[in-house]
């Protein structure tokens, strides 16, 4: 076993992974943004390292400031959670180049799996067939045109070394291809540093079913059961289930050994996800995340392992110690993702802000995998989870109602939480039938009269925090000089000038003012009109990043663009008027 994981990542993964280690009595190395200094995964950590930035390209995303720590620390093995460098094979690579162990597949099975393109053709390779698509990357969107014209449409064009619904966007026709192959190329460089992307035909009510594996160095591999993880917006989670409801055997069996076969076949090793599309009683592979991911703890659950345990076991050359015939399902587990978002009226806004008051709920069957404490910041530079909720029943309607009793009992105050969309979605009727798909959300699930369940009022008594500045100067110790940082509270100064602010939200009902604001702080990337132009309410006029999604704000009225108050690349505040319509 290691002696010393660095983990090359933040937040609740990052948690996850230290608390895993402390048990197995191996030493943890923390690294850090400058936002995340203060953050629970460095202070759980034995020690914490500054990569400093504030953005992820800044910091996480950083190779040679994380290969620095590396040497620094004599970290003998590296975690890389999920997202950031997780299904890298070129960091996977770095590590192992330093005599490193990289707690995770082989930079070749990476490479392999981690693009989109050459998993297809690997799955396809050992008879597991994909959602017709193509095996090469989108360089002209003339490509998308003669795939729509050959497959009809929607489309969707996906990021080739991402997942988790980052850098995808549906082209519903034609016209839409220019902008779709855009914003999926600026997330995908946002989130995994590449814009490669590619296409394929867009389903239109599937199930989303994956299969989690583990694979050890010596041939062994298994299936720990499936996850349904149909509950989603933006195609991305928000619920996930083990085992999969109303699946029938034989299909549950053909998809488990169907993922071994992929696994298999590719020399992949540690732990890893093969995702399925299912619909109309057919399954068609979609992707192998090269990680553990987001839901892994409802497999934990139902199967009594612990899959980062087995990551660091498998990665430090143990065999598995068991065998598909002995791998058993007990009961039902759902996870509920809090995320930092206002799901009122279905638009799932990002909403970055420091978290004033947080109670997580207890009880039999209760867990809680968080990142973050009341007091700390949730960065508009970051994913915005928060943590998970994650029970467990002795069957499905058991699981479903202690998840709407934890929720009831969870306080999260100071951002807006998707847990009022977590209780409509767990408490409806077609979601107990299992009668939803992956657009289900965005497209049956009525949220118009959903509000966010937050108070934002700001943090009193041992919560409340306040702004610091860093401060460089220089100490002696027993003699020595040393040029150290200090953070310290920042002084009070006034406001400096800005962009004009609004005092309402923006919507496209087309009862506005014409005074077009941003509901959220983040990055405009590109904005879509001109002085001069006419626009009808609900046009977008700009494109918002925040929490590493874009957003279209919208027009509130129709009329003319009088003045455009923003350019792309330019940083906004809550509220801050980026158009002006008359």
């Amino acid at each position: 076993m290691f002696t010393k994981v660095l983990i090359a990542n933040r937040g609740e993964i990052a948690v996850r992974v230290i608390r895993a280690c402390r048990e197995l009595g191996v030493a943890t190395v923390a690294v850090y943004s400058d936002l995340d200094r203060n953050s629970l995964h460095t202070r759980l950590a034995d020690e914490a390292y500054a990569l400093g930035g504030q953005t992820a390209a800044e910091s996480y995303l950083d190779t040679e400031s994380i290969l620095a720590v590396i040497d620094r620390t004599g970290a003998d093995a590296v975690h890389p959670g999920y997202g950031f460098f997780s299904e890298n094979a070129d960091f996977a690579q770095a590590v192992t180049n330093r005599g490193v162990t990289f707690i995770g597949p082989s930079a070749e099975a990476i490479e392999v799996m981690g693009d989109k393109i050459s998993a297809r053709q690997a799955a396809e390779k050992v008879g597991v067939q994909g959602v017709p698509g193509t095996t090469d990357f989108i360089t002209d969107p003339e490509e998308v045109r003669a795939f729509g014209a050959e497959h009809g449409y929607p489309i969707a064009i996906k990021a080739a070394y991402g997942g988790g619904g980052r850098g995808m966007k549906v082209v519903p026709g034609e016209d839409a291809i220019e902008d779709a192959i855009e914003s999926a190329k600026r997330e995908a460089m946002a989130y995994f540093a590449r814009d490669e992307i590619y296409m394929e035909r867009y389903l239109t009510a599937p199930r989303h079913i994956e299969i989690q594996v583990l694979a050890d160095s010596h041939g062994n591999a298994v299936y720990l059961g499936e996850r349904d993880c149909s509950a989603q917006r933006r195609h991305q989670k928000l619920i996930e289930e083990a085992p999969a409801p109303a699946l029938p055997d034989a299909d549950r069996t053909a998809m488990g050994e169907a993922a071994v076969a992929v696994a298999l076949g590719c020399g992949y090793t540690n732990a890893g996800t093969v995702e399925f599309l299912y619909e109309d009683g057919s399954f068609y592979y979609l992707e192998m995340n090269t990680r553990l991911q987001v839901e892994h703890p409802v497999t934990e659950l139902v199967t009594g392992l612990d899959l980062v345990e087995q990551q660091l076991l498998i990665a430090s050359g143990e065999p598995l110690t068991f065998s598909q015939s002995e791998v058993t399902i007990s009961g039902h587990a759902i996870e509920v993702r809090i995320n930092a978002e206002d799901p009122a009226g279905g638009a799932f806004l990002p909403s970055p802000g420091r978290i004033t008051d947080l109670k997580v709920p207890d009880g039999f069957g209760v867990r809680f995998d968080g990142g973050y404490e009341a007091g700390d910041e949730v960065s508009q530079f970051y994913d915005n989870l928060i943590g998970k909720l994650v029970v467990w029943g002795r069957d499905r309607d058991v699981a479903i109602s202690r998840a709407l009793r934890a929720l009831d009992e969870m306080v999260v105050d100071g951002v807006a939480t998707t847990i009022p969309a977590d209780v409509a979605i767990l408490a409806h009727p077609d979601f107990a039938s299992v009668t939803h798909s992956t657009k289900w959300v965005e497209e049956v699930l009525d949220l118009s009269d959903e509000q966010a369940d937050t108070d934002v009022s700001e943090p009193t008594g041992d919560n409340a925090t306040v702004a610091t500045v860093r401060k460089d100067t220089t100490v002696e110790v027993d003699g020595r000089r040393f040029a150290v940082s200090l953070w310290v509270p920042e002084a009070a100064s006034p406001t400096r000038p800005g962009r004009p602010r609004s005092r309402r939200s923006n919507n496209s009902s087309g009862g506005g003012d014409g005074r077009v604001a941003v509901p959220m702080q983040g990055t405009i990337v590109k904005v879509l009109v001109a002085v001069g132009d006419s626009v009808e309410a609900g046009d977008p006029v700009c494109v918002l990043e925040a929490m590493k999604m874009e957003n279209n704000v919208t027009a509130d009225k129709s009329g003319t663009v009088s003045e455009v108050l923003v350019a792309s690349g330019d940083s906004v505040g809550s509220g801050d008027l980026v158009v002006v319509i008359e």
